[in-house]
């Protein structure tokens, strides 16, 4: 054994230090870390690149050309006050319902109910703010969000009770419970709407959720309204709560490795029940956006999808909350952006690029780990 092997002992002269050898693996495993997190955080946009690409071979089967159809689409989309408060507008539900979907992906749990769950958070809303009018606005609009908040924890925790009791697949019983939840609103409207509709009375005036062309004139005419603002407040709330408490921590160790968080302590049923019943409460405030910042009213079918919409972009968000604002409002753009272009191609063109976004956001995520994985 040389003098350089000895503990404790100053390396033989003509050695290098062994801390220099040490430095210099450190810079390594930081240029592969590095590496690594640019991979991992360029798989949405090559999704999005890619739906784009083969959008655009459709658009050329019809006879347009894509250069001009989607400078069209964000010119309209993100050019004007009113496109852009158009986008948010339909970018809030987004948020809530990825949101939703996301915390359920973190724990673990895969929420399909986010449509059910928003929808009768929006109905709860209304009757909130119908049967409760007479208080003021300070009264009636917590209590009409909370209501919305409150239905559709309920309507989520069901799942995750039954997953925690008696371990049914929450993917089945999210499922059904959509069709239990428009049923369920249906007949409530036989004692609820107006007469000869398909809605209820208009919410009292303290419950309405004001416009924000208000604050900023620019979006005057667009119906986007202070349910953003919640929106963000709601993304903020689930990135503190996934990453700086307790209960967050238990809900990735859950997700992660469910059978090593309950040798580590973690009660696992209890902990996919909370996963449920806050991914419900998130879907639930998403009915607001419509009930009491648009029309002042619940309205049969008008969560138009937003539930399901929530998983693209819970899935093109990576399940975080900041990458879930950026997809929700690339799926704005989209969606009014169909809206515009829909004299020079067909509608069923932003349903293919969403649904091209979906298979690749998926895939790359995939192809991306997998990368990963055999980087050293």
């Amino acid at each position: 054994m040389s003098a350089a092997d000895l503990p404790g002992r100053v390396p033989a002269r003509g050695h290098p230090p062994q801390a220099g050898r040490g430095g210099a693996g450190e810079a390594a495993r930081g240029r592969t870390d590095l590496r690594r997190a640019i991979l991992l955080g360029a798989a949405p946009f090559l999704a999005v690149a890619l739906s784009l690409a083969v959008g655009a071979i459709f658009i050329l089967a019809i006879g347009e050309h894509p250069i001009a159809i989607y400078a069209l689409m964000l010119r309209e989309s993100l050019g004007t006050g009113y496109g852009i408060g158009q986008t948010l507008f339909k970018a809030t539900p987004l948020v809530f319902t990825g949101l939703a979907v996301a915390l359920g992906f973190r724990a673990g749990l895969f929420n399909i109910g986010v449509e059910g769950q928003l929808y009768l958070g929006g109905l709860a809303a209304a009757l909130a703010g119908i049967a409760l009018a007479g208080l003021p606005a300070p009264v009636l609009l917590p209590l009409a969000l909370l209501a919305a908040a409150a239905a559709g924890c309920v309507w989520g925790a069901v799942p995750g009770a039954l997953k925690a009791r008696f371990g049914a697949h929450e993917v089945i019983n999210t499922i059904m419970l959509n069709f239990i939840a428009f049923a369920l609103a249906s007949f409530l409207g036989r004692f609820v709407f107006e007469p000869a509709t398909v809605r209820t009375a208009a919410v009292g005036a303290g419950a309405t959720l004001p416009r924000l062309d208000v604050v900023l004139p620019a979006l005057r005419g667009s119906p986007v309204n202070f349910s953003l603002a919640i929106a963000l407040l709601a993304a903020l709330g689930t990135g503190v709560l996934l990453f700086g408490t307790r209960l967050g921590y238990e809900l990735r160790a859950v997700g992660l490795n469910a059978p090593a968080a309950e040798f580590g302590g973690i009660a696992i049923g209890r902990t996919q029940v909370v996963a449920m019943a806050l991914s419900g409460a998130l879907a639930g405030l998403g009915g607001v956006n419509f009930v009491l910042g648009y029309k002042h009213y619940f309205e049969l079918g008008f969560s138009a999808g937003a539930g399901f919409l929530g998983i693209a972009v819970a899935l093109l968000g990576r399940n975080h909350p900041a990458g879930i604002v950026v997809a929700a409002l690339f799926f704005g753009a989209l969606s009014y952006g169909g809206l515009v272009i829909n004299q020079r191609v067909p509608k069923e063109l932003v349903e293919v690029l969403q649904a091209l976004v979906i298979l690749l956001a998926i895939s790359a995520q995939v192809v991306t780990e997998r990368l990963v994985r055999r980087m050293r």
